[in-house]
């Protein structure tokens, strides 16, 4: 029985399918992202009878595993977030903002591994750009001599082709939207094309025991567009973050099968392309002036790495009905829910203040170990009265005002002493009050007692 074409209309923002066009998609919200797209039915069963399926072999859990030799970058912040180096025969995803710098970041990579061993074939395939174009920002960025291969070209076949005759060790896809397979009857960039040219691209890169990498376009709410399989599909997916107005960029992994997720590494975007930076800490508070109400110093800890940030706090009268709340860098609601605690609990009236709160340097905070520092830097300012400069707080703040434990707290006090703070504020899991070294830690178990240092 021959084929039958039907159409389905799809999502291209999320990959939900309707049986009939609509505005609006009921599982991401977006509007007039409904495409119609063909797809090929079989009259026949999804399994044919006629045909046997094999064996399979079941092997105990006991065994021994296979080792991978990972290929080292040279960019040691490279190779912490992937886990130590790159894994032959892995797929690596990396998503960010446009213009946030992944194009120069994968180039900067491939010519880092091309140029460490004549036996690293690194091929770098554009889809968005001419090969001119590369050219000059290879040339900017001082690798026009490296021993990359580069080609500007969306044809997925054509790549197959070439690439099973080479041995490359290092293939970057730039980008995975703007790939084209001519067996799919769609536009480039869309669901069902980018779901068979990944999985095409992947399928090749498992066989021949490469490392590629794909870079992916991001919605404006930041995740990265296409079917959500992409990212099931691919075993590590790197989101590159950075504001526009700073010079930082954080590299972060939210999956990784071959090393520790929520790692980070931290570059500098310069003139001659992204910088490691060995000492983020070190980084982050190198603008940070002294005696200034609303400013209060965070030990946190992103991945493995302890980093210390400034975070930044201004309450003031409003001059409107609804007070304001302005957030840069930190949830929103966790911000909501600080304040309320600190209403009902200390009995500080911030109904009728703007409250503003900004992490300094551009990072973005997850972690509920701010809360304790947010509280504060929120007081700091609403009494006018600084904090010591010499001081880092962490801490997480429940409903009851209770302030509870966080993870690896001798991590974050062991930074913060080596970078010469002698006075921190930490939840009671030390006793009452210790003097480690250099480092004096004060033990506070209710936002009732933030109270006081300000008075």
């Amino acid at each position: 029985m021959a084929k039958k074409s039907t159409m389905q209309y799809v999502c291209q923002n999320c990959g939900a399918t309707y049986p009939k066009w609509q505005g609006k998609c009921d599982s991401c919200g977006e509007w007039n992202t409904i495409e119609e797209e063909k797809v090929e039915a079989s009259g026949f069963s999804v399994i044919n009878n006629k045909k046997k399926g094999g064996i399979i072999d079941f092997v105990p859990l006991s065994g021994s595993a296979q080792t991978f030799q990972r290929i080292k970058t040279n960019i040691r912040e490279i190779d912490r977030v992937t886990g130590g180096g790159l894994v032959p025969g892995s797929a690596i995803l990396v998503g960010g903002d446009p213009g946030i710098g992944k194009s120069t970041l994968l180039l900067q990579v491939c010519a880092s591994v091309a140029n460490a061993s004549a036996e690293n074939e690194c091929f770098y395939i554009s889809g968005e750009e001419a090969i001119d174009q590369v050219r000059i920002r290879a040339e900017r960025l001082g690798l026009a001599q490296s021993p990359v291969k580069l080609a500007s070209t969306t044809e997925v076949k054509d790549i197959i082709a070439t690439l099973e005759k080479a041995k490359p060790a290092v293939v970057i896809i730039d980008s995975i939207q703007t790939m084209y397979l001519e067996d799919v009857e769609s536009t480039p960039g869309s669901v069902a094309q980018v779901r068979a040219t990944a999985y095409e691209l992947i399928k090749l890169a498992k066989r021949k025991g490469f490392v590629l990498f794909l870079v992916g376009h991001v919605t404006k709410q930041g995740a990265i567009a296409g079917p959500r399989v992409l990212e099931h599909m691919v075993d590590t997916v790197l989101y590159f973050e950075g504001e526009r107005g700073h010079h930082f960029r954080i590299l972060r992994a939210v999956k990784n099968r071959y090393g520790a997720t929520d790692e980070i590494g931290v570059f500098e975007m310069q003139d001659k392309g992204l910088v490691e930076v060995e000492n983020p800490s070190a980084l982050f508070l190198a603008e940070r002036q002294g005696n200034v109400s609303g400013s209060c110093v965070f030990a946190g800890i992103e991945g493995s790495r302890p980093v210390l940030m400034e975070i930044q706090a201004l309450v003031s009268s409003s001059g409107y009905s609804g007070a304001k709340r302005a957030v840069v860098g930190w949830d929103s609601n966790r911000l909501s829910m600080i304040l309320a605690v600190l209403e009902a609990r200390c009995g500080m009236n911030l109904s009728a203040q703007d409250v503003y709160l900004n992490i300094a340097g551009g990072l973005k905070i997850t972690e509920p170990a701010a809360d304790l520092a947010v509280a504060m830097a929120v007081i700091s300012s609403l009494t006018n009265k600084p904090l010591p400069s010499d001081m880092v707080v962490f801490g997480e703040i429940g409903l009851s005002g209770e302030v509870r434990a966080v993870t690896q707290p001798g991590l974050r006090l062991k930074e913060a002493q080596k970078l010469g703070f002698t006075n921190a504020i930490v939840p009671p899991t030390f006793g009452k009050e210790k003097k480690a070294g250099a480092l004096s830690t004060y033990e506070i178990g209710n936002v009732h007692r933030l109270v006081n240092w300000f008075n």
